[in-house]
């Protein structure tokens, strides 16, 4: 019901936010789950609320009644600063499971427990957070524990924030590149080599990445590999799943 979303590429209709899908079924589950990308809704399929949705509802409106307009709109304008700390707490779990040095670990270890602190508080301070202050503080940490963990690469390329839409990477050296907030739109990243690359909020809409060495890649989420294509030749961690409409997926 809260998020808006425009008919376009990723969506077949529009919807406006605090309305209900008409998809949405009387027992609140997705009535074309199974359908959703030749339907035309491939944005449904990458969307990562990180749990926030879950988290609202559940705790921090407990016993929601939908009838309730009033606080439908309580929970619409509280949902996308949950789902923002939520992802920041995602990142952060990340960064220190890349082993970095004791005094950031430190720093990442506090800033995982402010950000829980923030998404168990009421719903007047979370509708009063500042999540730009607050990613604020946190990017510092994030940063440097990519640039530790990306430390045995000898001048990694920074194409942070590019705008790379449809570009020609085809088997591109890009061990260790930033491409943190990188526009990777339909990008031809057949058989490049990702080891390491910082993906931070990258959009990787249609980008093409059959072959592509995506190994120990930074803070690559699942939604990110949904909203690409790949193939049986995409090299991946152990623990990420091969979106099932990839070419060759079981």
């Amino acid at each position: 019901m809260v998020p808006a979303f425009s008919r376009g590429a990723d969506f077949a209709i529009d919807k406006p936010a605090g309305t209900p899908c008409p998809h949405l079924t009387g027992d609140d589950r997705c009535g074309v789950h199974d359908r959703l990308r030749p339907l035309g809704f491939p944005g449904c399929v990458v969307y990562d609320c990180f749990g926030a949705g879950q988290h609202v509802t559940g705790a921090v409106f407990p016993g929601l009644d939908l009838a309730d307009r009033e606080t439908v709109h309580q929970v619409a304008t509280v949902f996308p600063v949950v789902r923002a700390l939520q992802e920041l707490r995602w990142l952060v779990r990340a960064a220190r499971a890349m082993d970095p040095p004791a005094a950031l670990a430190a720093e990442l270890a506090a800033a995982e427990d402010d950000l829980a602190a923030r998404v168990d508080g009421s719903p007047d301070e979370l509708r009063t957070t500042d999540v730009a202050a607050v990613r604020g503080g946190v990017n510092g940490a994030l940063t440097a524990a990519g640039a530790h963990a990306r430390r045995s690469v000898r001048r990694p390329r920074d194409l942070r924030g590019a705008d790379l839409v449809g570009a020609d990477l085809w088997g591109a050296d890009l061990r260790g590149a930033v491409l943190r907030g990188a526009v990777l739109l339909g990008a031809d990243l057949r058989g490049a080599d990702l080891r390491l690359a910082d993906v931070t909020g990258a959009d990787t809409r249609g980008a093409r990445l059959g072959g592509a060495d995506l190994r120990r890649a930074l803070f690559l989420t699942a939604a990110q590999l949904e909203a690409a294509s790949g193939d049986v030749g995409t090299r991946l961690d152990d623990g990420l799943a091969r979106p099932a409409h990839w070419a060759g997926a079981a």
